[in-house]
């Protein structure tokens, strides 16, 4: 095998439940997964005589503090071999807006790398060691939506999760995830900005990280209340630890259209993307 291309799809958590704080520092959380199958990283493997990884994007560490760097190592490890391949990353997904781009790329280097080496791990070593690398990492193992448990790694396949017609909108600022979860516990809700769960075509939308997010970053707050207030708009909810806020839009909406406004009315600098979940 000379190369070999793979995509790595961003994420989209339809409900984040936080349910308590676990021995081991992480968080017990429940949460309802789908991917977006129109918005991905891509990762290209080409033969090589050594390893080496780069990125097209100058913001995202290209050393070590990587976590495809850090895929690649736990794969040689497990695997007991030097992973003699170039590895190049190009970004779509921004990265500290809550979608799991770091987390897709990590598990598509699994799978790529496994695939490479003629499927040396297989499937259950490649949870294990997705699980390993992040809690997000091991939904990416696999195609479709899922219900996850633990602190992220129990995956149970969902097969009838509907497809929605959403719009991404970030700001420039990313959000850190652990800052998140360490205020979730002490945080409280803002006046006036809707935090209850909102229900579209059976799939109940509810985000428990909105809370110590929204407390900190009240742009985010502000968004959320505007697309919720838009005739385009059938909900709203923070992505994941944010900063990417999605509205789920109606059938007849103008997703392009809703973006220009925003950044008119509230931020020229939003980052956007506009289309379907996966089923």
């Amino acid at each position: 095998m000379n190369s070999l291309t793979l995509q790595a799809p961003a994420k989209l958590n339809l409900s984040l439940r936080v349910l308590d704080k676990r021995a081991d520092g992480y968080h017990e959380i429940d949460t309802l997964m789908v991917k977006l199958p129109g918005l991905t990283d891509q990762l290209e493997f080409r033969e090589n005589a050594g390893f080496s990884f780069h990125c097209d994007d100058p913001e995202v560490p290209g050393d070590e503090r990587n976590i495809v760097v850090k895929a690649v190592r736990s794969y040689a490890a497990a695997a007991g071999l030097a992973c003699e391949c170039a590895i190049t990353l190009k970004k779509s997904i921004p990265h500290g807006a809550g979608l799991g781009g770091g987390s897709s790329d990590a598990a598509a280097t699994l799978l790529g790398l496994d695939q490479w080496h003629a499927h040396q791990l297989g499937a259950a070593r490649l949870h294990e060691l997705a699980a390993s690398l992040g809690s997000d990492v091991a939904f990416f193992l696999a195609p479709g939506a899922a219900r996850c448990t633990g602190r992220g790694e129990i995956i149970e396949p969902v097969a009838s999760i509907p497809v929605l017609r959403v719009l991404l909108l970030k700001p420039a600022f990313g959000v850190p995830t652990p800052d998140a979860y360490d205020r979730w516990s002490s945080s409280r809700e803002l006046p006036g900005v809707v935090y209850s769960a909102q229900e579209v075509s059976g799939v109940s939308l509810v985000n428990d990280l909105e809370r110590p997010v929204f407390a900190k970053y009240r742009f985010l707050a502000e968004l959320k209340q505007w697309l919720l207030d838009r005739r385009e708009t059938a909900a709203a909810i923070l992505c994941g630890s944010g900063s990417t806020v999605c509205a789920v839009l109606h059938d007849d909406a103008d997703g392009e259209a809703l973006a220009k406004c925003a950044r008119h009315e509230l931020d020229p600098g939003l980052w956007h993307w506009s289309g379907t979940t996966g089923s």
